[in-house]
């Protein structure tokens, strides 16, 4: 693995020289006080009137839904998902390859440096982020629908694919899923969590996403909410990832914090199908709980791009608090880089010596940083992510001067198989 000298550029108000060695930040130091004579193999960049930012971990997305854009709009998540759902039938492991690439050149372009995966294909969706260069956790998402035929088939793939993940790079991990409540059998909800249990992976789930959800849920289980279900259950500990925890009572909230749940908020894709808007993002954080901000997938949310869902949590939190100071700027930024790497049991999210080396270059020569409040305010408020200039990922160089490589080659192999979906 190459070395990386950064030189010149703006990490937390200071102008320093920053040092990247075998995938990690080897020394921080006061600008033109690391070496003159840089070693063979070392690449230089000068980054003047450049920024370091920490790159983002996407705590929940489907990344082959990109080229889903639009097929659901203008509809409830009861007929949104049954649509989805149709159409994922004629999807196969080629498609969610090109497709998860084309969401790779969407993340890294926005800044994304890390993202937890769950969908269909998972050795494809692994192949393509690798190949790309992206930190990944892809799991196996078991959705048996109540079908025993269907959860023994599950359990035998699950079981194959772990192995098969054994042989990845370090910068790649596997997971457990299961989609959601509503779509998998209370044995199969018990089981895929002893089987990540046993092995020391994270566990990916949907978790009171919608209003219905927690109805059907007190309904059918003697009245308890969803999470008071999977509490039930033995499910919830601190390697749970559970998207959306939308529906929340404050019995719910006792117990995400005390069992230090990773409740991942995606307000995109909340707002844009109406699944509500009261994420109770003080609450959890009160209460233990780890918060982390996702985007969903492109079916629902419509990009990738974290600096937006960034954004709307944090001004949304504002207006139905209506109190200007919930979500401030630095627990915003937290919790879209150190607390995703929290959850998945990663060293990033920060730019520190010794920590994984992933990171953006922000470029400032624009007029969203002309004024005199802070970096991160203009960064989050006021600036567009095509101001990420370059993108750094376990050490290696990603987008330069936004340049993915080969991405006209994946837009068109990507057009190709969006022919699967007619």
């Amino acid at each position: 693995m190459g070395s990386i000298l950064l030189k010149n550029i703006v990490l937390d108000g200071k102008n320093v020289d920053i040092s990247i060695e075998s995938g990690r930040f080897r020394s921080i130091v006061p600008a033109g006080t690391s070496p003159v004579g840089v070693a063979s193999g070392v690449e230089v960049l000068d980054c003047s009137g450049m920024v370091a930012v920490p790159g983002f971990v996407n705590m929940h997305t489907h990344a082959a839904m990109t080229l889903m854009r639009g097929v659901g709009e203008d509809i409830d998540f009861q007929h949104w998902i049954d649509r989805i759902w149709r159409i994922e039938e004629k999807i196969d492991a080629e498609y969610v390859y090109w497709a998860t690439k084309v969401a790779c050149i969407e993340m890294i372009k926005t800044g994304t440096t890390t993202f937890n995966d769950q969908y269909w294909f998972p050795l494809h969706g692994h192949s393509a982020a690798a190949e790309m260069g992206l930190r990944s956790v892809v799991s196996y998402v078991v959705c048996d629908k109540n079908n025993p035929e269907e959860a023994a088939r599950e359990k035998e793939q699950i079981q194959r694919m772990y192995e098969e993940s054994l042989k990845w790079p370090g910068h790649a991990q596997f997971a457990a899923a299961f989609h959601a409540i509503y779509s998998v059998s209370e044995e199969m909800i018990v089981w895929v969590h002893e089987f990540a249990k046993k092995r020391g992976l994270k566990l990916h789930f949907h978790l009171s996403e919608t209003e219905n959800e927690l109805v059907e849920c007190r309904r059918k289980h003697g009245g308890m909410t969803p999470v008071e279900y999977l509490d039930s259950l033995g499910v919830l500990d601190s390697d749970s990832i559970a998207a959306h925890t939308l529906w929340l009572s404050e019995n719910d909230i006792r117990i995400l914090g005390e069992r230090k749940v990773n409740c991942v908020h995606n307000v995109n894709s909340n707002l844009k199908l109406s699944s509500g808007y009261k994420f109770k993002y003080n609450e959890l954080r009160d209460s233990g709980a780890n918060v982390c901000i996702g985007t969903d997938g492109c079916a629902s949310s419509n990009n990738l791009d974290m600096l937006e869902a960034m954004k709307t949590s944090a001004i949304l939190q504002k207006a139905w608090r209506r109190d200007p100071a919930a979500m401030p700027l630095g627990e915003l930024m937290d919790a879209a880089t150190v607390n995703g790497g929290k959850a998945l049991g990663l060293d990033v999210g920060r730019i520190e010596e010794g920590a994984l080396a992933d990171l953006l270059i922000v470029d400032t020569d624009s007029p969203f940083f002309l004024s005199s409040g802070s970096f991160l305010a203009n960064f989050v408020y006021s600036s567009h992510s095509d101001c990420i200039r370059s993108v750094i990922c376990n050490g290696k160089l990603i987008m330069k001067d936004r340049v993915v490589p080969g991405e006209k080659e994946i837009l068109a192999n990507a057009r190709r198989v969006l022919g699967k979906l007619s």
